[in-house]
C-alpha cells in the first residue's frame, strides 16, 4: 500500500502562491491536502480535521508559525510537523524545532525536497520490538511501555511528541549501548532523511525537560561526548 493513501496534510502558508503550489504538489502526490493561510486557521483546522502532517510557515500574520507549533502540541496534537522557513539563521530554525517541529525546509525550496520529506516522515521505522508479553522498560523511576507508547515517571504519565517517543525507544531498547548522531537519525528519521544532525540535539533537550532529567547529572539520557547518547547507569 502506498504510504500516501488515508495520509491527510494540513498546509499553513500565507502565501496564496505559495499555498496553492504546495497544495497542488503533494495533491499530485496522493495526499488529502487542507490548505489555510493564517494561524487562527491553522489552530482551529487541526483541531479538527487531526492531520498526519503539517508543513507550517513560520512567517505567518498575527500568530506565528512557532507559536502554532506550541499550542498544537499543548493540545496534545502528535502530528508531524515540517516548517517552512526563508529565514537562513540556524537560530531561527532551531526555534522552531525547540517548540515541537519534526523537522524544517528553507525556502526557496526543490518540490522533490518537501515530498521527500513529507515521505521521510511517513515512513520513519517504529524500533520497538517488544512483545505483548513482555514489562516495560525502566530505568529508575522512568517506566516506557513501547507497545502502548506510553511514558511514566514516578507513575505519571508524559506527553511526547512521535519523534521524542521513537527517540527515547531507540534508547532504551539497548541500555548501555551508545548510539551516535547518525544512528539515532537513521532509526528516528529513516536512511533517506537529509539535514543537519542538530535536530537530535534539540529532540533530546526537549525530551530531558519532560522527563525532568539534569543534564549535569542525568539518571536517564546521558551524553557520549563526541559521539551522540546512551540510556543506563554511569
Amino acid at each position: 500500500m502506498a504510504v500516501e493513501q488515508g495520509v491527510t496534510v494540513l498546509v499553513v502558508e500565507d502565501s496564496p502562491e505559495m499555498a496553492t503550489l504546495v497544495k497542488e504538489l503533494l495533491e499530485s502526490e496522493h495526499f488529502a491536502v487542507t490548505a489555510v493561510g493564517t494561524g487562527e486557521e491553522a489552530l482551529e483546522t487541526a483541531a479538527s480535521l487531526d492531520p498526519d502532517v503539517v508543513i507550517l510557515d513560520i512567517s505567518l500574520p498575527g500568530i506565528d508559525g512557532n507559536e502554532v507549533c506550541r499550542r498544537m502540541r499543548e493540545g496534545g496534537s502528535d502530528a508531524y510537523v515540517i516548517m517552512l522557513t526563508a529565514r537562513q539563521d540556524e537560530a531561527d530554525r532551531l526555534v522552531g524545532l525547540a517548540v515541537g517541529a519534526d523537522d524544517y525546509v528553507v525556502k526557496p525550496f526543490s518540490p522533490r525536497e518537501l515530498v521527500a520529506r513529507v515521505r521521510a516522515m511517513l515512513r520513519r521505522p517504529r524500533s520497538g520490538t517488544v512483545g505483548g508479553g513482555q514489562g516495560p522498560r525502566r530505568f529508575g523511576d522512568l517506566e516506557i511501555d513501547v507497545p502502548a507508547r506510553e511514558v511514566r515517571v514516578g507513575g505519571t504519565a508524559i506527553e511526547l511528541s512521535k519523534i521524542e517517543f521513537d527517540l527515547l525507544d531507540a534508547l532504551s531498547e539497548q541500555p548501555k549501548v551508545s548510539l551516535s548522531r547518525d544512528q539515532l537519525l537513521e532509526r528516528v528519521w529513516g536512511p533517506n532523511w537529509f539535514g543537519d544532525d542538530h535536530v537530535i540535539d534539540v529532540h533530546i533537550s526537549n525530551l530531558r525537560q519532560k522527563l525532568g532529567d539534569d543534564p549535569r547529572s542525568p539518571r536517564y539520557l546521558r551524553t557520549v561526548r563526541g559521539h551522540g547518547y546512551r540510556m543506563g547507569e554511569g
